[in-house]
C-alpha cells in the first residue's frame, strides 16, 4: 500500500524507511496456506492437512466445518470415520473455493505463463491483491461491486477482473451472465482465448463436461456462449462495433479500456456505457468495472474517474502506483542503496539538470509517497528514454494527475501543489448566509444558516473580534446559469496571516449555478457577513453580454451597479478611454484579458511556489493540476477540466497583495464599534 508522505529527517531514516518498505514488499504470499493473502483472515491449526497452518478469510470461522476442525485440531479426530473424513475434506476444499479467491486462482484457474511455456495457476501479484480486496469488501458486506480501475501497465488488471467474474459465475451462483466489452475485436479475441484455455483446463470435478465440452455457442454468433453446467453465458462485444454491445439480462459487466474508446457516427462511450449497463441491478452479486490506462484528459473515462474521485460516482477509484508494480525495481547492493539515498536528500531541492531526466524534488517526492530506493533506480534509468515528464508519467503514472498527464505544459509545479494540499481539509461548515429580514436582496441582520444544501462551505467563520483593518477579500468568478455551464465561485480570502508577515488563507466558498443577479447578491450578502469585505467581481461575462439582454428585469451590465447602492465596498479599476469619454473614471469588477490575466497567473505561480497562501480545497489544487500552458501562450484547463476555482485564488491573491493596502493590527475603536454594529452575526455562537 502507498504510505501517506514519510516526511525523513536524514539519510539514515531514508534507510531505515526502506528496509521497512522491502521487508513488506517481500513478505510471504501463499495462497494455499492463505499467508499474506488480501482480506482480513484468521489463523488455524489442522495437523493432518498440508499445510498445516491455514489463514483462512474470517467469514469461514462461523461455519459448522470450520468450528469443529478449530475444536478438534484435526479432520481424523472431527471424522467419524474414513469416509467421513473424506467428506469433510471435500467439503472443506469447496467451501475454501467459495470464499477465498486467491485460492481458487491458485488451485483451479490457469492462464498463459508471461514468459511463456505451459499454463499456469494464477498466483496474485501485490497489485492484483489490492484489487480483489477492493472487490472482496463489496461482495463480503452484500453491497453491488462498482469499480473504476485507472491501470499502469504490465500488472494483470483486466485478467484479475475477468477472473474474478468467472469466480463469481462458477463457484458462488448459478445464471449469473456476463458482458465483456473491450476496444478492438483483436482485444475481445484475445479476452475470449483466455476463457477458453482457463475452461479447457478447469478441474472436471468441479464443471462436468458434457460431451467434452463445456461452453457452447448461443445462436449462430460466436459472440456469445453458454457455460453447460452454470446456465450462465458470457458475451464478448467491442466498442468498434456497437450494436455487438447491447446489454440484456446481464449480472456482471466488465468494460475494457474504456479511455481508448472513440465515438462513432453511431455511439458514443457514454452510450455504449449506458446500453451495456442499464439492465444491471444495483443489488448484490452484480458487478460493473471500467477499467483502463489513461488516454489523455477530457474524455469519458477521465471524467467518470474524476467523479469517482470526488464521491461523485456509484464507483469507486482504484489505481496503482508503478512504484507498486514488482518488475518495476532492480536490485541494488548496500553501498548504492545509500549513495542514491544520499543523492536524493542532498537533491530534494534541486531543479530537472535535462529533459532526459526529472527534478531532485519530484524524486525525493517518490520516495516520500512510498517508492522503494530500488524502485527510484529502475526509475531514474527508464527515464532516459523520453525527452520530457509527461510521456514518461503517462506509461508509468506514479499518482492519479500525472495518469492522465497531457503535455510538458504544467503550469504549477507537482511539489508545491503537493505542499498546498496539505493544508486542505473538510470544511467545518456547510450552509447558506441568509437575513433575518427575509429578504434575498437584504445586507441587514445577517446570519449563517447550516444546511446540506446551502453551498457554502466555510473552514473559518469571520471574527467579530478581529482588530485587523481590511482583513477579508470576497472574489466571484462568473459562470453559467445551466447545469452544463461553467461554474460561479465565491471565494473568501483571510489576509489576517499577512499581518504578521505570514500569508493569507481561503476562509470560504461558494460554487454553483444561478442567476447573475442572484450571484451578486449572494456575493454582496457573503461580503458583508465577512467584516464588509472588498468586493471583487470578474466581470468578463457580465461585461460581454448583449447590451440590453435581460435576466429577471435586470440589464445584466448593470447588476454591479444595483448592488453598489447598498453595498459600496466594491472593486472598481480605471476604465478605458471609451468610459472616459462618457465621464466613467472607474469601472466596476475586475476584467481579465491579454495584459491582466499573465500577470495574475503569475502572481499566482508565485505564491504557491513560495508557499504564501493556504489552501482548503482539493478541488483548487486539483485544477491548478491540470492547468497548462498553451502552445500560443495562453492559459487554460485541460480539455474536459475547469479553472473557476483556480481564476478566484488568482485574482484574489495578485488584489491582496499587490492592490490592497495591508493589513493593520489595529483598528480605531470608533470604526471598530462601526464595523461590529453592521455585522453582529459573526461568530459561531451566532450560527442559527
Amino acid at each position: 500500500m502507498i504510505d501517506n508522505d514519510f516526511n525523513p529527517e536524514n539519510v539514515e531514516a531514508m534507510l531505515r524507511e526502506d528496509q521497512r518498505r522491502r521487508d513488506a514488499r517481500d513478505c510471504r504470499f501463499d495462497p494455499i496456506s492463505g499467508e499474506g493473502s488480501p482480506c482480513p483472515r484468521r489463523r488455524i491449526d489442522i495437523s493432518d492437512h498440508s499445510p498445516s497452518t491455514l489463514y483462512l478469510p474470517t467469514a469461514m470461522f462461523s461455519l459448522p466445518i470450520v468450528e469443529a476442525l478449530r475444536e478438534k485440531g484435526s479432520f481424523s479426530r472431527a471424522a467419524a470415520d474414513k469416509a467421513d473424513e473424506s467428506r469433510l475434506r471435500s467439503e472443506f476444499h469447496s467451501l475454501r473455493l467459495l470464499h477465498d479467491f486467491p485460492y481458487w486462482c491458485a488451485t483451479s484457474a490457469k492462464i498463459k505463463c508471461k514468459g511463456g511455456g505451459d499454463d499456469v495457476f494464477l498466483y496474485l501479484n501485490r497489485p492484483q491483491r489490492r484489487l480483489v480486496e477492493i472487490f472482496e469488501e463489496m461482495r463480503v458486506e452484500g453491497r453491488p461491486i462498482r469499480v473504476i480501475l485507472l491501470k499502469a501497465r504490465q500488472w494483470g488488471g483486466s485478467t484479475c477482473v475477468q477472473l474474478y467474474m468467472a469466480w463469481l459465475q462458477l463457484i458462488h451462483h448459478t445464471g449469473l451472465n456476463s458482458l465483456i466489452i473491450a476496444h478492438q475485436r483483436v482485444a475481445t479475441d484475445e479476452i475470449k482465448d483466455m476463457f477458453d484455455r482457463m475452461l479447457d483446463a478447469y478441474p472436471a470435478e468441479l464443471l462436468p463436461a458434457e460431451g467434452k465440452k463445456r461452453t457452447k455457442a448461443v445462436g449462430k454468433s460466436s459472440d456469445a456462449v453458454r457455460i453447460l453446467g452454470r446456465n450462465c453465458k458470457i458475451k464478448l462485444g467491442s466498442a468498434e462495433r456497437p450494436d455487438s454491445c447491447r446489454g440484456g439480462d446481464y449480472n456482471l459487466v466488465h468494460l475494457s479500456e474504456v479511455g481508448v474508446w472513440r465515438s462513432t457516427t453511431m455511439k458514443t462511450p457514454e452510450d455504449i456505457v449506458r446500453s451495456a449497463c442499464s439492465g444491471v441491478l444495483l443489488a448484490p452479486n452484480t458487478m460493473i468495472v471500467l477499467e483502463s490506462t489513461a488516454n489523455g484528459t477530457g474524455n469519458y473515462f477521465h471524467r467518470e474517474y474524476l467523479a469517482a474521485m470526488r464521491g461523485k460516482s456509484q464507483f469507486r477509484p482504484a489505481f496503482v502506483a508503478w512504484y507498486e508494480i514488482e518488475q518495476y525495481a532492480v536490485a541494488l547492493s548496500d553501498a548504492e542503496r545509500s549513495r542514491l539515498a544520499r543523492t536524493l536528500w542532498e537533491g530534494r531541492d534541486s531543479t530537472a539538470a535535462d529533459d532526459r531526466s526529472d527534478s531532485g524534488q519530484f524524486l525525493f517526492r517518490l520516495f516520500a509517497r512510498g517508492a522503494t530506493l530500488d524502485a527510484i533506480a529502475w526509475y531514474i534509468s527508464e527515464r532516459m528514454k523520453y525527452n520530457d515528464h509527461a510521456r514518461m508519467a503517462s506509461e508509468y503514472p506514479s499518482d492519479e494527475h500525472e495518469a492522465f498527464a497531457h503535455s510538458g505544459n504544467m503550469v504549477f509545479d507537482r511539489a508545491s501543489l503537493e505542499r498546498l494540499r496539505e493544508g486542505c481539509r473538510t470544511a467545518s461548515y456547510r450552509g447558506d448566509i441568509v437575513s433575518h429580514d427575509l429578504n434575498p436582496e437584504s445586507l441587514d441582520n445577517l446570519y449563517f444558516r447550516p444546511g446540506a444544501g446551502g453551498g457554502l462551505e466555510v473552514w473559518d467563520l469571520p471574527d467579530s473580534e478581529s482588530r485587523i483593518a481590511d482583513r477579508y477579500l470576497v472574489v466571484v468568478d462568473v459562470g453559467g446559469r445551466s447545469a452544463k455551464a461553467d461554474w460561479s465561485v465565491i471565494a473568501v480570502i483571510d489576509r489576517a496571516g499577512m499581518a504578521d508577515g505570514r500569508g493569507s488563507s481561503i476562509a470560504a466558498q461558494w460554487r454553483g449555478h444561478c442567476d447573475w443577479d442572484q450571484l451578486a447578491w449572494r456575493a454582496a450578502r457573503v461580503a458583508a457577513f465577512y467584516c464588509r469585505a472588498l468586493l471583487v467581481v470578474e466581470s468578463n461575462s457580465l461585461e460581454s453580454r448583449e447590451p440590453h439582454r435581460m435576466v429577471d428585469g435586470c440589464e445584466l451590465p448593470f447588476i454591479l451597479h444595483q448592488i453598489r447602492d447598498v453595498y459600496p465596498n466594491i472593486y472598481a479599476r480605471k476604465a478605458g478611454i471609451e468610459n472616459l469619454a462618457r465621464g466613467e473614471e472607474l469601472k466596476l469588477g475586475f476584467h481579465t484579458n491579454m495584459a491582466t490575466k499573465p500577470m495574475i497567473i503569475g502572481t499566482l505561480i508565485r505564491v504557491v511556489r513560495e508557499g504564501l497562501y493556504e489552501e482548503r480545497s482539493d478541488d483548487a489544487v486539483n485544477e491548478m493540476i491540470s492547468y497548462e500552458r498553451r502552445p500560443n501562450g495562453s492559459y487554460g484547463a485541460v480539455a474536459g477540466e475547469h479553472d473557476d476555482i483556480l481564476m478566484t485564488r488568482a485574482i484574489g491573491l495578485h488584489i491582496a497583495l499587490y492592490e490592497m493596502e495591508p493589513p493593520r493590527r489595529r483598528l480605531p475603536p470608533a470604526e471598530r464599534r462601526q464595523r461590529g454594529r453592521r455585522n453582529r452575526p459573526l461568530s459561531e455562537a451566532m450560527i442559527f
